[in-house]
């Protein structure tokens, strides 16, 4: 007589005798054990490397090589895969080996889908999934996201505030895929309205008419964009506030504040009625400016977030140490909200941040990388890792 608990061991054997071969039983226990999610990776003619295939075998990869052979593109290759988006570079086409017309990036993830992405110097980038190409771009973050950092992101706390806006927006669009759009299309509607300002057929006709559409759309699009942001900056201060204590060893008080031109709005306003008819109301009042100098100067564009400490300004006064101790625990602070929020961690890549960071903090980082995320780490050498951590590594030389 079998019981319940043997009945059931030996439907699932049948089950998987009859619907596993040893390729994919072996694949299964690779995905139950190991938490990899891009397991395959290729490349070509992505900024200096003509080709480069690898398949990923551990959580941790560690990229070693010297300065300038490019770890950092390879690193970048899986950033722009995920994120659609580089932090090096300008444009899209400054990822395209100098002598090509076009560039691949092409990624397996979780055993099954395959994603690629085609980029070119004429033409927009095209992404396809499994083959099939998606209609919105924005679709592949259903299949990979990413949280990178690297050495030049200690400007999103000292430098200007575009380097601000670009990193709340990336946190943004990996919560919310479609806040893509709503940017791009802000992006259009200001680059158009700045263009109409200089048009011949304004300047002969000077109708108004044109502009109160735009500021009817911009307002629209400028609010929805403020509530993401402002929502993002909400949910992710308790884990900055977490990621400074533990990386400070201190009782420091942090604040994050998002520094917005919108008159005459409380702190807690949260309907899309009232913060668009607001909007709408300082696009009207500063149209006078805006004839004179072609530019719009309210908006989501011009907005930044504030970072304190003790509530004392970390951009203008912050020492060297608290600026970097600050930017660690952001990323590490974006890690733990996609993490808590997808229920998936995104994939952790780390860009020549080592030498940034004293012996404390890089003991720090180490020990909280690779426990939950599939983590990219680029190096010159190994002397900052211990033996532990380099046994359970994939070493890429290059």
């Amino acid at each position: 007589m079998l019981y319940p608990t043997e009945l059931h061991a030996l439907y699932f054997f049948n089950f998987f005798k009859e619907n596993l071969n040893i390729s994919n039983l072996a694949n299964l226990i690779n995905e139950c054990t190991k938490k990899i999610f891009l397991n395959k990776l290729k490349i070509k003619n992505f900024r200096n490397h003509k080709s480069f295939e690898i398949d990923l075998k551990e959580q941790r990869a560690i990229v070693l090589g010297c300065n300038g052979i490019g770890k950092s593109n390879l690193l970048e290759s899986v950033e722009f895969l995920s994120q659609l988006k580089s932090n090096r570079a300008l444009s899209d086409k400054d990822l395209i080996e100098n002598d090509s017309d076009m560039a691949v990036v092409i990624g397996q993830i979780n055993f099954k889908d395959d994603l690629k992405l085609n980029l070119f110097r004429k033409g927009p980038k095209r992404i396809y999934v499994n083959e099939s190409i998606l209609k919105k771009q924005s679709e592949i973050k259903n299949y990979i996201r990413s949280v990178c950092f690297c050495s030049n992101d200690i400007d999103i706390v000292r430098s200007e505030p575009s380097y601000r806006r670009t990193w709340i927006d990336k946190v943004v669009s990996q919560l919310e895929p479609v806040y893509l759009d709503l940017i791009s299309r802000f992006n259009r509607l200001l680059k158009q309205r700045s263009h109409f300002w200089r048009s011949e057929s304004f300047l002969k006709t000077q109708s108004t008419d044109i502009f109160e559409s735009f500021d009817i759309q911009m307002s629209i699009i400028s609010t929805r964009i403020f509530r993401r942001r402002r929502r993002a900056l909400l949910k992710i201060k308790p884990y900055v506030e977490y990621w400074h204590n533990h990386l400070s060893k201190s009782q420091e008080q942090i604040d994050i504040n998002y520094l917005s031109g919108i008159q005459n709005i409380s702190p807690e306003e949260e309907e899309e009625e009232v913060i668009s008819k607001k909007i709408a109301e300082q696009l009207l009042n500063q149209r006078s400016i805006e004839a004179l100098t072609g530019k719009c100067n309210f908006g989501p564009h011009r907005d930044d977030v504030e970072f304190l400490i003790n509530n004392i300004s970390v951009r203008k006064y912050g020492s060297s140490g608290q600026q970097r101790t600050f930017i660690l625990a952001l990323k590490m602070a974006e890690l733990d909200l996609l993490t808590k929020t997808l229920n998936v961690p995104p994939i952790l890549i780390l860009d020549d941040v080592l030498a940034e960071l004293d012996l404390t903090r890089q003991n720090l980082l180490l020990n909280s990388v690779g426990k939950d995320s599939q983590c990219f780490i680029s190096a010159t050498h190994l002397d900052k890792f211990n033996q532990s951590f380099l046994g359970s590594s994939q070493m890429i030389h290059l």
